[in-house]
């Protein structure tokens, strides 16, 4: 009778389980590790002396009413044609065109009206134009 003869294992130690704790340890260490808080700058902000300026922003506001006559920086036109509402545009802000053009209507304004103040600002070269409403006027 011939036995086979078991080959002998090569003895050796697992290393992974021994890398798991080690890396453990590791994570607990770092996580449950206070860092001195030396980390702070002693900084002293310098402060303005100065008095603060005011500088008032130019604009051309056009306001509309419900009707239909319009307001150009706080002056009431005599009337809401074209060419007054032009010219009143002109006075305020000369030749310059680079100006905020600020439109502000009533809710219950005609859409004629605004529409007729768009086309004088963009007649006259206005690029910067917005629109605002009246809160309270839609009461």
């Amino acid at each position: 009778m011939k036995f086979q003869r078991q080959r002998s294992r090569e003895v050796g130690v697992d290393l992974t389980p021994l890398i798991d704790v080690v890396f453990l340890l590791l994570i607990f260490l770092m996580v449950s590790t206070t860092l001195p808080d030396d980390t702070h700058l002693n900084i002293q902000l310098p402060e303005a002396d100065g008095e603060p300026v005011t500088t008032e922003v130019e604009q051309v506001e056009l306001v509309v009413n419900a009707d239909g006559h319009y307001i150009v920086n706080g002056r009431t036109l005599i009337n809401n044609r074209r060419g007054t509402l032009e010219q009143a545009i002109r006075d305020v802000a000369g030749e310059s065109n680079t100006l905020p053009f600020v439109i502000t209507a009533d809710a219950r304004t005609a859409h004629e009206f605004v529409i007729r103040a768009m086309d004088v600002a963009g007649k006259l070269g206005f690029t910067r134009i917005s629109f605002t409403t009246d809160p309270t006027s839609d009461e």
